[in-house]
């Protein structure tokens, strides 16, 4: 196991792990990222990650996908099982299907090799600063019993709907965490990528491939006219918008 300096206020300095077989990448990242204001412990197995987990507080996991003897896929779905810790994969370049299964797992972002620390860099200070702003909106969505809109309730504890006449509406959990996104950010045009980090925060499986599936079968459940809809509204090379006023019961 190689650890890295700390810095001066190593309890203000994000903490990131690093995954790689491969010790010349893990001196790369160590030297790199150590100096530019993070803290970093670098492992070269899934066992000596497992340990570190256990004792420290991580706030970014950097994980080589093609590890000797170990699969890294497998490390990175036991991650996301246990954790919304951002994960930033590294990949060869010929390694599509990889790249796709891993983002698919869970995975936040990827890097390929060979890889530019200052690109490296830069993804880990987006993700790390995307985490800090789900974590603001999962404390505000925590604090909210039900949202209502258009005669509508979604209870977020019970995570039930329920119509106006008062039937409930039964919805597949990743129906259930697409509209607490939609109806946690109204009036306000969402990419499939916002959609999906804010999906997360309900434990969904969504991924990007599916999202507009799952649109399409929730407007078939609340919309009155799902080939006209008026609240989940496609706005064209963006994303999509939800046009209601939303009612928050705390």
């Amino acid at each position: 196991m190689t650890a890295t300096a700390i810095q001066s206020e190593p309890q203000l300095a994000p903490h990131v792990l690093a995954l790689d077989d491969d010790p010349s990448i893990r001196q790369l990242v160590c030297d790199y990222l150590s100096a530019n204001e993070l803290r970093v412990t670098a492992v070269a197995t899934g066992r000596e990650l497992d340990t570190v987990m256990a004792r420290e507080a991580i706030d970014l996991i950097v994980l080589d996908l093609r590890l000797q003897g170990e699969d890294g896929l497998q490390i990175a779905r036991r991650l996301r099982e246990s954790s919304a810790i951002p994960i930033l994969m590294l990949t060869g370049r010929a390694e599509e299907a990889d790249r796709v299964m891993g983002l698919e797992l869970g995975a936040d972002d990827y890097l390929t090799k060979p890889f530019s620390t200052r690109e490296l860099l830069a993804r880990i200070r987006a993700l790390l600063r995307r985490a800090r702003v789900q974590a603001t909106v999962a404390d505000a969505i925590a604090k909210v019993r039900a949202y209502r809109f258009g005669g509508w309730e979604l209870n977020v504890g019970l995570r039930r709907l329920k119509a106006a006449d008062g039937r409930s509406v039964e919805l597949t959990n990743g129906e259930f965490s697409l509209l607490a996104a939609f109806v946690s950010a109204p009036q306000r045009v969402l990419s499939r990528d916002q959609l999906l980090d804010l999906s997360r925060l309900h434990n969904a499986e969504v991924y990007d491939r599916s999202i507009d599936v799952q649109i399409l079968r929730l407007r078939r459940k609340i919309e009155p006219d799902p080939a006209h809809p008026s609240f989940i509204k496609t706005e064209r090379g963006a994303g999509y918008l939800f046009d209601a006023t939303v009612e928050t019961v705390r």
